[in-house]
């Protein structure tokens, strides 16, 4: 990502200062930022607590033009955010660069570190509040968002409809057609409403991380064209005139036509369930590091947690794509039936699918710390480990790629002993040289008694490492 220190995988651009909020556009007082103490959103509301609540407050009519900048407002919540994070990157920089130091702690090369790190450790966590009020307001606009693809998408369908008519007709295929995709599109801004808060027709495709679910998304795909070619043979039924044409409409609901269809369905649902489970027992096992996304992404769906392009992900969202395209066009020239899915393109899906799961077993691993040394600085005597002395902690895997925002590099903590040292940042132009993903530095504090102390570390993802032991010298 852009603002990285060569060799520091630390991303800058999600770090903050403490900037003064947006102006208000009227001579009133600021509102305060959502969600913190003393906001209006703190105050029982009469949606609180009732099935609709969530709905009732995305709903409710907002007092402010659509253009305001407050800091109540979604627009506002993401112009303090932005100005949050040149605050900050311009606050590292000059703390990088020694300007701002104060002169009670310039003597010290380890009061100044600690002064440094925790101005930038205080700043980073104003940020992250910025950061979550921003993802708050965006889920009220990504809800609404969300209907207009469902109501654009019927739209669609019935002007291809219509344009199509012109040289074959219109048929009570066409009427079944227009009616499941208004029924369906009606159900889905019923369950948008009640989701608000989470992204409305999106929600149960967001996972615990706060990202899109590839499985979900997959699963919930094969969910929707299943329930649309019900609707459309109910439609037909509905209009059916003769007992042999309902005959036939509630045979093309027959297994033996549907086998294919009906199989991919239940096989990427199982996988959909059995991911989240492996997910969720490895994150507690602390096998796997997972950290919340800020918001999710479309990219989501094509790419790993550090937002590369992954293989399994990309291979079953494609092969997927493709069998539902298939099968929307057989059921375009077969109205009277499910699609019958021919099983060749059901068992690429197969595959496909169990290429996915097969990656999920195998990704994930957790911090581990290869060893300890005594941090030794240019013209400085090789020694034992005292207290007052600084150790380089070298392993890998401590900055997973979720969790390499500063808030979450200010929650690193090393244990010596019985004693918490948090992981000090150390401010390069750029990024941070402290810690990185294999390297960290600490100070030995003198509260460690002299002796053998186990060292371990709590990573960015707040996994816990294995433990070493040194020797802490008088």
């Amino acid at each position: 990502m852009a603002g990285r220190e060569a060799g520091n995988p630390a991303d800058d651009t999600s770090g903050a200062g403490v900037p003064p909020a947006p102006g208000h556009p009227t001579d009133e007082a600021p509102p305060p930022v959502p969600h913190q103490a003393g906001s209006p959103e703190d105050k029982p509301g009469p949606g609180d607590g009732k099935p609709g609540g969530e709905a009732e407050q995305a709903d409710a009519p907002h007092p402010h033009p659509h253009t305001c900048t407050c800091p109540v407002c979604p627009r506002g919540t993401r112009a303090a955010h932005r100005e949050a994070q040149a605050a900050f990157r311009a606050r590292r920089d000059a703390l990088a660069a020694g300007e701002g130091l104060p002169a009670a702690v310039s003597y010290s090369a380890g009061a100044s570190r600690q002064w440094i790190s925790d101005e930038l450790t205080q700043a980073a966590r104003e940020v992250g509040a910025r950061a979550r009020a921003e993802a708050e307001g965006w889920y009220v606009l990504l809800w609404r968002r969300t209907l207009y693809v469902v109501w654009g998408t019927v739209a669609a369908l019935f002007l291809g409809q219509v344009a199509t008519a012109f040289t074959a007709g219109w048929t009570a295929a066409r009427t079944a057609g227009l009616l499941a995709a208004l029924l369906g599109g009606g159900l889905l801004t019923g369950a948008a409403r009640l989701h608000g808060r989470r992204g409305g027709v999106l929600a149960p495709v967001i996972g615990e991380d706060n990202r899109l679910s590839t499985s979900r998304a997959v699963a919930a795909l094969w969910v929707l064209l299943t329930a649309y070619a019900v609707l459309v043979l109910a439609g037909r039924l509905a209009f059916a005139s003769g007992d042999g044409e309902r005959d036939t409409l509630i045979a093309g609901l027959d297994l033996a036509r549907g086998a294919g269809l009906v199989t991919v369905l239940a096989v990427t649902c199982a996988v959909a369930v059995v991911v989240r489970r492996v997910v969720a027992v490895r994150v507690q096992g602390q096998r796997l590091q997972k950290a919340q996304a800020p918001r999710p992404r479309a990219a989501d769906l094509l790419t790993d947690d550090s937002g590369r392009a992954h293989f399994a992900d990309t291979q079953y969202v494609l092969v997927s794509a493709v069998a539902v395209v298939y099968a929307l066009v057989r059921l375009a020239r077969r109205p009277d039936q499910l699609p019958d899915l021919p099983w060749g393109l059901a068992l690429l899906v197969l595959v496909s699918a169990a290429t996915y799961l097969a990656s999920k077993y195998a990704e994930g691993s957790r911090p581990v710390i290869h060893a300890v040394v005594r941090a030794r600085e240019a013209g400085d005597l090789d020694g034992p480990i005292r207290t007052g002395d600084d150790i380089e902690i070298r392993g890998a895997g401590f900055l997973p790629p979720s969790a390499r925002t500063p808030d979450r590099l200010a929650r690193m903590v090393v244990r010596i002993g019985a004693v918490h040292v948090h992981v000090p940042l150390v401010p390069v132009p750029g990024g941070f040289t402290n810690p990185s993903d294999t390297t960290l530095i600490v100070p030995v504090p003198v509260e460690v008694e002299p002796g053998k102390a186990e060292v371990q570390l709590v990573s960015a993802a707040g996994v816990e490492t294995n433990k070493v032991t040194i020797e802490v010298g008088d």
